[in-house]
């Protein structure tokens, strides 16, 4: 993670304060349960809370005896002890360090969520009212890249927001599979715990008790969270991909806003670039890296290894980090988006009237043509205005239409006049939006 792709909300909860909070919170949570248990003194529990409750931990401190004991839960119970004094013999009773490290990932990775839905929800907001803007902004459909059939803006925009709509149920998904809880010791068996212990600490710290965690947290968990994230930065890239192609110069039928003062190229002044969706797709690019890497973590020896402890390490923080600017930012950019409805007219009319092919040819069969014969005579025509210098005249092909004897044989002059009224392409365009927003 860089600072130049982070915000603050996101960057604090992979804080080392924050996680040293959250682990004197697993522990001083399981001492009460103890407590309450009979297992350690119920003075003494208060006594954690007493003490470092409200503490701020020295982060240089427990670096400073990690650099010695080589463990960093032990690292921190021993600075824990020299705030709390005598009691903190009480803390860590029947734990083992993955415990507290899963469960406090676990913590991380459910509030990681929360920001990330948020953004989610902002990418959707920004989605709709765009949509419903330009919900007859009438522009070429494009397959290969090829014109195709004519659609409208807000289609297009009304997928992208079902597709993050999608995002969001798999966020939330996501969140309720990884917010489990461990606290089960050594190995899993509550040899020297009490699953109460567990249980309390689980409601404690607002996640659902694991079933079985051997001593860590089963890591299939973790590959769907990230596989999630996954999916949801390829998301960002489709809709950023899109814009890209529509800034283009050959194109532009829409593009991003370019500020007062903003610069496009250190050589050429003219240069208005699409940066912000160029930058968006490279960070999917950094989220859909933790991936692989997190599905590798499931096969772990046995009861545990901690092979997958220095990759989550730095794919907890950098796929959400990343992954939560990267939202924001789209939705910044569909929010000013600079969108030229004229110019989509005049691409869609570049063809001179091609995309209207497919009613050409359904209407020769409907008149009794078969299917061969009726593909043959509109490609012939077809291709005979494909092959006509720009600028083509708007209505070339049905030009070429009327001039052929074997199509006129078959359709009148105003039936195929008919076929070019391209409001015949938009009929359904508000059963699409009543399926998308209801």
């Amino acid at each position: 993670m860089i600072p130049r792709y982070a915000r603050p909300e996101m960057i604090a909860i992979w804080d080392a304060q924050t996680r040293f909070k959250i682990w004197f919170e697993i522990e001083a949570h399981a001492a009460d349960a103890l407590a309450e248990l009979g297992v350690i003194p119920k003075q003494a529990a208060a006594k954690i809370w007493e003490k470092a409750g409200n503490a701020t931990f020295d982060v240089a401190r427990i670096d400073e005896i990690e650099a010695q004991t080589k463990h960093d839960v032990i690292a921190f119970l021993t600075h824990l002890a020299e705030i709390v004094g005598p009691e903190a013999r009480f803390v860590h009773q029947g734990m083992t360090s993955s415990d507290v490290l899963d469960t406090c990932l676990s913590v991380q990775l459910a509030r990681a969520s929360d920001l990330l839905v948020c953004g989610v929800e902002r990418v959707l907001a920004a989605l709709k009212t765009r949509a419903l803007e330009h919900m007859y902004s009438v522009r070429i459909g494009r397959s290969h890249g090829i014109h195709a059939e004519p659609t409208t803006f807000g289609i297009t925009l009304a997928g992208f927001y079902a597709e993050f709509s999608r995002a969001k149920d798999r966020l939330v998904a996501a969140k309720a599979e990884i917010a489990t809880c461990a606290i089960s010791g050594a190995v899993g068996t509550f040899a020297q715990i009490d699953p109460r212990v567990e249980a309390h600490v689980a409601a404690q710290m607002g996640l659902t008790i694991e079933p079985v965690s051997t001593q860590v947290i089963p890591r299939d968990r973790h590959a769907a969270f990230f596989c999630a994230l996954a999916v949801v930065a390829s998301s960002i890239e489709r809709l950023a991909t899109e814009i890209r192609h529509m800034q283009r110069t050959e194109v532009l039928e829409a593009e991003e806003f370019f500020s007062e003062g903003q610069k496009g190229s250190s050589a050429m002044p003219h240069k208005r670039n699409p940066v912000l969706t160029e930058n968006l797709t490279g960070l999917a690019r950094l989220v859909r890296s933790a991936a692989v890497p997190a599905l590798e973590n499931v096969a772990l020896w046995h009861e545990r290894d901690i092979s997958h402890s220095s990759v989550e390490r730095g794919i907890g923080p950098d796929a959400t980090i990343h992954l939560d600017f990267a939202l924001h930012r789209l939705a910044g950019v569909v929010e000013k988006l600079l969108i030229y409805p004229d110019r989509m007219k005049a691409n869609l009319d570049l063809l001179g009237g091609l995309h209207n092919s497919q009613r050409v040819l359904l209407a020769l069969t409907q008149a009794g043509a078969s299917r061969e014969e009726a593909y043959s005579l509109v490609q012939a025509n077809a291709m005979a205005v494909w092959s006509m210098p720009s600028p083509r005249p708007s209505d070339a092909f049905l030009t070429r239409l009327r001039a052929d004897p074997k199509v006129t044989a078959l359709l009148r002059s105003d039936h195929l006049t008919s076929l070019f009224d391209d409001s015949h392409h938009f009929a359904q365009v508000d059963t699409i939006f009543a399926r998308v927003f209801g």
